[in-house]
């Protein structure tokens, strides 16, 4: 499809009848914390931005997550809690319990009060070809410990629609960009644990899919072989060399040249082809890789962006970052240079997501998900 119908669908919705400050909550595959954010929104235009904050997972809490995801692989449906699924959604639920709390006090101290939360929780298993997402995150019981309606499982209705259920933060990137009045078309770059790229061109073009791998299999290897949470800054990966031979191997995964809208599992590429790698050099390989599938995944687009802003963990890393504009051949900048808050991006969207569920308003779209027609997502919680 070569155009999307989000402004239609959106001049169908409710619209709410003002503003309302929502609470967005996010916990991404790279499993490092919860970042929460309020914003003021109609579900529509984002009229002003609120305080921030983010909640690292301690080493046992990330340690249960982890343990959930090979039993994730094994579940028939999305509501599936085997062991230890129940405990790391337990430790996910609790952590975002606590992390609301500091925010909803650092919010009223600055005379803000909360509306709804947008609650995405943990993903620990993404398989749409066999109709299956799993995210992990007490709904309700975060309303009752919040007293806030929560709008929470937002990717289990494009899923049953037929759609990839990933990416959705494509509506709000549109909104942010008219926010930030960018010059299209413009690519707006999430780097989390996968990357996924939202493509607005005219003012009613809308394109998203994951491109690739994001930071995870970085984030992995240095778990795995020095016990840090990720290359900060781009340090280790700027003292290495990459391997062009094991990169072009990589680079000959059947996702790259799959037509868009696609999606992947955090898990779905193997770290094994820089095992023998020294750890800089694997590194710069695997930061490498991202930038490579960023640039495959342009060069599907209808037409080149001017710019491709990069938001989320990879635009703190200044190599990933000149890595992609390199690769790409195009103007690359950080969110936060732009005048978006790079880190809390996909928390701020979950919360301008749950703002469109209470005015009924879509939050995935043919050009975004391939789901058959734009889709309302996401289930109501009440405290």
């Amino acid at each position: 499809m070569h155009r999307d119908e989000a402004r239609t669908a959106d001049s169908a919705g409710r619209v709410l009848e003002k503003p309302v400050w929502a609470l967005g909550l996010m916990s991404g595959t790279s499993m490092d914390g919860v970042d929460a954010a309020l914003l003021l929104t109609d579900g529509l235009t984002v009229t002003d931005i609120g305080p921030t904050l983010f909640r690292p997972y301690a080493g046992d809490e990330r340690a249960a997550i982890a343990a959930a995801l090979p039993a994730a692989r094994d579940v028939l449906a999305r509501t599936d809690r085997p062991e230890p699924i129940a405990a790391a959604e337990h430790v996910v639920t609790e952590a975002h319990i606590a992390v609301v709390a500091d925010l909803v006090a650092a919010a009223a101290r600055a005379g803000i009060t909360a509306d709804v939360i947008g609650f995405h929780g943990q993903t620990v298993f993404h398989a749409p070809e066999r109709g299956l997402t799993v995210q992990i995150g007490d709904g309700q019981r975060l309303a009752a410990a919040s007293g806030l309606q929560v709008v929470y499982d937002l990717r289990a209705a494009d899923v049953a629609a037929g759609g990839q259920g990933a990416p959705l933060v494509p509506i709000f990137h549109r909104a942010l960009v008219a926010r930030a009045d960018l010059p299209l078309p413009v690519a707006v770059l999430n780097v989390g644990g996968v990357a996924n790229v939202t493509f607005l061109g005219d003012a009613d073009a809308l394109f998203a899919f994951d491109t690739g791998p994001g930071n995870a299999l970085m984030d992995d290897l240095l778990r795995r072989r020095a016990g840090l949470g990720y290359d900060d800054g781009g340090r280790i990966a700027a003292g290495g060399r990459v391997d062009e031979a094991v990169l072009a191997d990589l680079m000959e995964h059947p996702f790259f040249a799959e037509p868009f809208p696609k999606s992947l599992d955090r898990d779905a590429f193997s770290p094994d082809a820089v095992e023998k790698l020294q750890t800089p050099d694997a590194l710069a390989t695997l930061a490498a890789f991202t930038a490579a599938s960023v640039a495959a995944g342009i060069r599907l687009l209808p037409s080149p962006p001017q710019t491709i802003v990069v938001a989320g963990g990879g635009a703190r890393n200044p190599v990933l970052v000149a890595m992609i504009a390199a690769r790409s051949g195009i103007r690359t900048v950080t969110a936060d240079s732009v005048g978006i808050a790079g880190d809390f991006v996909e928390a701020q969207a979950f919360g301008y997501l749950a703002a469109r569920r209470l005015a009924g308003l879509p939050v995935t779209f043919p050009g975004t998900t391939g789901v058959m027609v734009p889709t309302v997502g996401g289930v109501i919680a009440h405290p």
